[in-house]
Formats: structure tokens, C-alpha cells, sequence
């Protein structure tokens, strides 16, 4: 049963949900954010799955499908291999532990989630016109929850670093390891340890295309939808090798706390813009849920119960993903010549753990595929006629590293040191968490599970015969954190971040792959520089677009002197130029071209002989190119820095060109928003219908900054488009909440039809954000629709 009435102020709805003990009500504000209360925290967390599934059904339904290896049931044979990739990352291990691990009443959270969820698609078979309409599109319908569905899946968070490691022994096999560091810096500085008796040359890139597509995100194509069972190979490869880079690269974020004797409120200020893929829906959900002892406000995905950044009223918390864990490992193994499910370990012959699981197939029989394990993971690929297997070893296989499961526990902590308890059952993602509170206190705390390893350093493929093996995980405990640091603040940015004072010989971590410092290094030069940082100061820097890289290139562009008519044009208008990749700015535009289209892939061409082998190295790491363009050496020839300067003015000449070709011959006219675009695509925009009355993908809309900017835009030099940055901005007052904003683009709902799935767009292109609202008062003020979820009468 339906009830609903309307006046000028707000609209109201009430909902009868049968088995409903209490009621519940959602308060959704004016930017789309639903206020959940409840009478309980069961009810709480039902009527938090149920609103997921109001305003998100579409999404969090695929990305179970995914997850859980369940898409060709939907769509067809076109997705069956990345069913079976899923499955082979699932986790597969011992539930009372998993549960455990998230705190005990971790369970029964979950089961009330679902059980929100399963209530609004039981709704929707009551009144239909709810379905989102991607279903329709589709010819698709949801499917209930189960309890562990929430946990089981893994592939949703970023894993790290398999793909690197068989990109460097590529490129170790074509060039050298000073090559290689232009793809990834290494901090700290250290020769990657080659196994034993094993030809790097010899590990194919192959082994890497069934890993990528159990953690690509969907996507959809007619010909994808039209595949025939006999097809279905077809669709085991689909994300080209730039892609994967790009993605490897990519994934980053900022956010910083500051004390109150550093701000100008005179207490704590927490901000947190975590940078991920763009697209509608966006990946992140803003919610506030109350109930007795329990209030709290942030942002999370819509498929997980609870809030992963945000506050409760007592203490405030962000996350960057990540810091420097390497959770991964690739295995090479010898199989037993015709028994390939055989490998050799400790000097015999192991058999596989094997399974044979049903695969629902849409227009087809069910398909019983088989996946295979060693003992360290998965089995990803095979080489029979060299007698050959490969496996990835992952922390995703242990108990409580479902992503951002602890954040049940960390949610509702109060202080800093119960903060730092939950940090230490934090499994997936690594993560620099910081920290802040209405006692004044701030902190910085990194977690995550990271693999001790005795005898290596995780960076190259090694055998898998035994003589590789974890000692269990790093010592919590032994991983770094802060509490009321000196400075008065803490920042992060995902760079090389261990404090000075850390004993870093006695509590080693294996970590040496990190985000350039780019961010990190005018955040913190912006932070150090205010007395009395304030609200608007952290919303000015997370939107701030000065480039790192463009400061450091100008003063070798100003001494620069000959070169072409374009060389001399290029060089005169970036010396005049301040360094900000405004979306205004022509001069930026000029410069992002240069740097990422033209100066990189001569860099890279410079130090990489093989031509195959230079697009591994793409696109590029800053925190080496730099410092491989300021010092030149041997690989310019014999006069570095004449063949430095000679290509600087022909990239300089030929970006210049290319600046022309996309913007016109008038550089006055020229503007880097016109052709960096943020976008948000939606999946199911390539076969939808040309008819539908709903625009599904959301932008373009001009944009500045780079990857090398504090406002993260990541863009693929194709086109320009902004693929990643930050949709979810954050900036908390600690202590005065309502006084706090934040902003989720394009929209805090992912049904095309609703008025908040796209009008939150505008206001993050121009780097304006809403109000964080949290009072009960401020809250029913800008109160403009009520859901009163009430039970079924007896």
C-alpha cells in the first residue's frame, strides 16, 4: 500500500512494508541526501538497503551480478568469461571468521541491509513503475540479496600490484630498470629482486587479461548483448593494454586534518576528496543515518551498509586509497608434463584444488566451467606446451578484507586511540586514514593487511615452488601513524608518506610503489603557508589547479633559446603563464598537451629503444620524468643537455601545432576547458534505445586541473576526457557540523528519471559545493521529500 500527499514545502510518501518491526523514516534534503532514522540499528541498516535500492537499484544490482560472477543469467554467453573471472576472486573462506572481522554484529547489519534491499524490490513487484529503466533496456530484472553477498565480493575495491609487476619484468626484458622507473618511481630506491632462475622475458602479458576482467567495470555493446554461446571466448579480452595502465596509474585521493591552533574556527578541520572512475551513478552515496547511540553522516557505496568517510558527532574521518601496501604477488609454475592440474612444490608434484561450477547463460543451458587454485590463489593462465601455470596470490582471499568492511567498527568510534584499534582490522584497501574530534585531537593513522615477505620485495613475478611464501601480514602495529603532530596538520595525497622520526630499519614495510608527490607537495606547501586555515580555505585547495610539473618545466622552458617559429611562440607563452590548469587558461591547455601528447612519449622513446615496449611505460611517472629532464644523463647522448633542450623545443614545436589543430590558429581564444571535459557515462548508454526519454550520460562540462593537481582530473589523451578525479568532496567543521559541506557528482541518485541524478553536476564543475547538514533542525528545513517506512498492521 501507497499513501501520498504533497504541499508546497515538501512531498510526503508513506510505505507499508510487510515484516517491518519499526518505523523508519527518510528525510531526503534539497541536494538529494537521504536523513535514514530508525528506532533500532536493525532498522536503521534496513531502511539504509532499502534506500540503496530506492535510489540506486540499477547499480548496486549490477555490481552484485559482477561481482558474484552472474552476468551472463542477464545478458548473455558475451558475458560468461568475465562471470568466471569473478568467481575465481571470490572469497572462498571460512564465514564465522569473516564475519568476525568486522565486528560482532556485523552480520546481523548485513542481514538487515539485504533485507532493506529485498523489501524495495519486493515493492517494485507490487508497483512496477518503480523499475529503473536501465532494466527495461535491458530486458533485465533484480535479484534478492542474501546476507553475504555483501562480503563475499572482492573485485570492487583496487587491487595492487600485479599488473605492475609483470609490466616490469616486460619492460626489465626490452630496456632496464632506469627505464622502468619512468613508468613507477620506486621509493625507497631499491633493485627489484630477480628470482632464481627465472626468465622474466618468458612471462607473458597475457597471464594479466583474465585478473583485468574480473575487476573491469562493466560495459555493454550490441554486439556484446547479440554474442552466441559459440562467442563467448570472444569476450575474454576487451580492455586494451593503455586501459589497464591508465587504470594502474590513476586511482588516487587528498585529505588532510588540521588542529584548532591552525584553524580559523578554533577547532578541528577534516577534508577528504577521494578520487575514483567518473560515472552515473556516481561510485559514491552520501548518507546520514540515526538511531539511538548511534549518528552518523558521510559518504559510502551504495552496496555496503554504513559510511567509509564523514563523522558521527563525536569524530571525523577520511580516507585516501592508498598508501603504499603491495597485497599482491604473481606465481610461475612448473606443471607436470601431461598432467597440467599438477605443479611442483618443495619438490613434488601438488594437485590443484579444483571446481566445477554451473554458469546461468541467458538463451543457452547452463555452463559448467572449471576454476583451478594452487595454494597461493587463483590460476589465471596457462602455457601446457611449456609445461607452464600461473597463479595471483592476493590478500582478498583472507578473512576481512572485504572492502571497507571495518569501517562498522570505525564508524562509531569516538576517540583516537579506539580509531587506531579498528584501523588495525582494516584489510582492503590500504589506506592513509586521518583523524579528527571535538576534544581537539587529530591523527593520521595507515592501514591495511600487507604481506610480510622474508625473502623478497614483491616487485617481479616469482616461482611458485615453495621458496616464496608470506610470513603472514605486517604487525599493525608496526605500521606508521601520528597523533597531534608539531606542524598542526597532517595531509595526504597517496605519495611516499612514512614520518621522519618512523624507525623505519626496525618496522620495515614492503611498500615502494607510490602516487607521484605532485598533490601532496602543494598541499602541503599551502597548508604550511595559513596561521588560520578555514572551511573556504580547504574548499579553495581541493579545487586548487596549480601544476607541480608545469612549475618545475618552466625554468628550463626559459632558457631555452632557437628552435622553430612554434618552438619560440610555445616557449613565449609559457613563460608568461603562472602555472594554474585553469579551465579558462590557454596557455594550460598548451602545456597539458605538451606534457602528456608530446615531451613524455619522446621522453620515454629516449630511454626505450624497443618500440613495443614504450607503450608499458605510458603514461608516465612524474616523480622520475622530472628529475630525468632537470638532471639529464647518459641516455641523451653525449652532450645531455644540448639533447635535452633540443627536445624540449621539438615537442614544444610540435604541441604547439597540435594545440592549433584542436583550438585554432588564435591563442587568445585558446582555453584548456574547451577541450578537458568531465564527463560521467553511464553504462547502458550504447544500447539504449534512440527513442528513450532518458539522457542517461551526464556532461560534457568544462573542467580544469590534471593528475598532477590538487583537483585531480585525469584525462586519456585521446580526447582529453576526464576518466577519474573526485566526485565526493568533503570539509568538516569538527564540532560546529552544521557549518560543513560536501558535494557527489553528478548526482546523489542513479535513476535517470529523478530530479537529483544529474543536477549536482554543474554546481562540481565549478568547484561549488552544498551543505553537509546534520542538526535535526537544519535537516527537516531543507526536508523536501518524506518516506515514512511504516509495518504492515497486524
Amino acid at each position: 500500500m501507497n499513501d501520498s500527499s504533497e504541499n508546497l514545502q515538501m512531498r510526503t510518501e508513506r510505505v507499508t512494508i510487510p515484516g517491518l518491526r519499526g518505523e523508519i523514516d527518510i528525510c531526503v534534503d534539497r541536494w538529494g541526501v537521504p536523513h535514514i532514522r530508525a528506532g533500532n540499528l536493525d532498522d536503521l541498516f534496513f531502511g539504509q538497503g532499502f534506500n540503496a535500492a530506492r535510489d540506486r537499484l540499477w547499480q548496486i544490482d549490477l555490481a552484485r551480478k559482477r561481482g558474484l560472477g552472474l552476468l551472463a543469467a542477464d545478458f548473455g554467453p558475451g558475458f560468461l568469461a568475465q562471470d568466471r573471472a569473478a568467481r575465481l576472486f571470490l572469497y572462498r573462506g571460512d564465514m564465522k571468521a569473516e564475519w568476525a572481522a568486522y565486528g560482532p554484529d556485523a552480520k546481523e547489519i548485513c542481514t538487515c541491509f539485504a533485507q532493506g534491499i529485498n523489501a524495495y524490490i519486493d515493492l517494485i513487484a507490487r508497483e512496477p513503475a518503480r523499475l529503473p529503466p536501465e532494466f527495461a533496456e535491458l530486458g533485465s530484472k533484480p535479484d534478492k540479496w542474501r546476507p553475504e553477498d555483501v562480503v563475499l565480493i572482492r573485485t570492487h575495491t583496487l587491487l595492487r600490484n600485479a599488473t605492475s609487476e609483470v609490466l616490469r619484468a616486460q619492460v626489465l626484458t626490452a630496456a632496464d630498470l632506469e627505464s622502468d622507473l619512468l613508468r613507477q618511481d620506486l621509493e625507497p630506491h631499491i633493485k627489484p629482486h630477480v628470482a632464481d632462475g627465472l626468465d622474466l622475458g618468458s612471462i607473458p602479458l597475457a597471464l594479466l587479461d583474465v585478473y583485468s576482467l574480473a575487476t573491469v567495470p562493466v560495459f555493454f555493446s550490441r554486439e556484446r548483448l547479440a554474442a552466441k554461446l559459440e562467442d563467448a571466448a570472444a569476450w575474454s579480452k576487451f580492455n586494451p593494454v593503455g586501459e589497464v595502465l591508465f587504470e594502474e596509474a590513476a586511482h588516487a585521493s587528498n585529505n588532510w586534518t588540521i588542529a584548532p591552533g591552525r584553524t580559523a574556527t578554533g577547532r578541528p578541520i577534516l577534508a577528504n576528496d577521494p578520487h575514483r572512475n567518473h560515472a552515473a551513478p556516481s561510485l559514491r552515496y552520501l548518507v546520514h543515518l540515526t538511531a539511538p547511540g548511534f549518528d552518523a553522516i558521510g559518504a559510502g557505496e551504495a552496496l555496503y551498509p554504513g559510511i567509509m568517510t564523514g563523522h558521527n558527532g563525536g569524530a571525523a574521518f577520511g580516507l585516501t586509497l592508498f598508501f603504499g601496501h603491495d597485497q599482491e604477488d604473481v606465481y610461475v609454475y612448473e606443471t607436470r608434463p601431461g598432467h597440467p592440474h599438477e605443479y611442483r612444490y618443495q619438490g613434488a608434484w601438488e594437485e590443484m584444488e579444483i571446481f566445477e561450477e554451473a554458469f546461468a547463460v541467458k538463451g543457452a543451458p547452463d555452463q559448467k566451467l572449471t576454476l583451478r587454485f594452487t595454494r597461493h590463489g587463483p590460476v589465471v593462465y596457462d602455457e601446457p606446451d611449456v609445461n607452464r601455470a600461473y597463479a595471483i596470490r592476493t590478500v582478498i582471499s583472507e578473512a576481512g578484507t572485504t572492502p571497507y568492511g571495518a569501517c562498522l567498527i570505525s564508524m562509531r568510534t569516538r576517540s583516537f586511540e579506539d580509531f587506531r584499534k579498528a584501523m588495525r582490522k582494516w584489510g582492503m584497501p590500504s589506506v592513509n586514514q586521518v583523524y579528527a574530534d571535538k576534544s581537539g585531537t587529530i591523527g593520521w593513522v595507515s592501514a591495511g593487511f600487507n604481506p610480510a615477505r622474508p625473502n623478497w620485495d614483491g616487485l617481479l613475478p616469482v616461482p611458485g615452488d615453495g621458496h616464496y611464501e608470506w610470513n603472514g601480514f605486517i604487525d599493525a602495529n608496526h605500521l606508521p601513524w601520528v597523533r597531534d603532530p608539531a606542524s598542526g596538520y597532517f595531509a595526504t595525497a597517496n605519495e611516499m608518506n612514512w614520518p621522519r622520526d618512523w624507525p623505519h630499519l626496525k618496522n620495515q614495510i614492503p611498500a615502494f610503489e607510490w602516487h607521484e608527490g605532485s598533490r601532496a607537495r602543494r598541499i602541503n606547501q599551502v597548508l604550511s603557508a595559513q596561521a588560520k586555515h578555514s572551511i573556504a580555505d580547504s574548499q579553495s585547495l581541493q579545487t586548487d589547479v596549480l601544476s607541480t610539473p608545469a612549475i618545475r618545466l618552466k625554468p628550463l622552458v626559459a632558457k631555452l633559446g632557437g628552435g622553430d617559429a612554434d618552438a619560440r611562440r610555445a616557449v613565449a607563452l609559457l613563460r608568461a603563464w603562472d602555472g594554474n590548469v585553469s579551465a579558462e587558461s590557454g596557455p594550460a591547455a598548451l602545456f597539458e598537451l605538451w606534457w602528456s601528447s608530446h615531451l613524455k612519449p619522446a621522453l620515454i622513446a629516449k630511454f626505450v629503444a624497443d618500440e613495443s615496449a614504450r607503450p608499458l611505460l605510458a603514461p608516465g611517472d612524474p616523480e622520475s620524468m622530472l628529475p630525468a629532464l632537470e638532471h639529464p644523463g647518459p641516455k641523451f647522448g653525449a652532450d645531455p643537455t644540448l639533447a635535452r633542450d633540443r627536445l624540449l623545443l621539438d615537442t614544444l614545436s610540435a604541441a604547439y601545432r597540435d594545440t592549433i589543430s584542436r583550438l585554432g590558429p588564435d591563442a587568445a581564444q585558446w582555453a584548456w576547458g574547451r577541450i578537458h571535459h568531465g564527463s560521467f557515462p553511464h553504462a547502458v548508454t550504447a544500447v539504449t534505445n534512440s527513442g528513450a526519454s532518458h539522457r542517461y550520460d551526464v556532461g560534457p562540462l568544462p573542467v580544469g586541473g590534471s593528475a598532477s593537481t590538487p583537483m585531480a582530473a585525469f584525462y586519456r589523451t585521446t580526447d582529453f576526457r576526464v576518466m577519474l578525479g573526485a566526485s565526493v568532496r568533503i570539509v568538516i567543521d569538527v564540532g560546529d557540523w552544521d557549518n560543513s559541506v560536501w558535494m557527489n557528482a553528478p548526482g546523489q541518485s542513479g535513476d535517470p528519471r529523478s530530479p537529483h541524478y544529474a543536477d549536482l553536476a554543474p554546481l562540481w564543475a565549478k568547484g561549488e559545493y552544498v551543505p553537509m547538514l546534520y542538526s535535526r533542525v537544519a535537516v527537516d528545513e531543507a526536508t523536501e521529500t518524506h518516506i515514512e517506512l511504516r509495518p504492515q498492521a497486524k
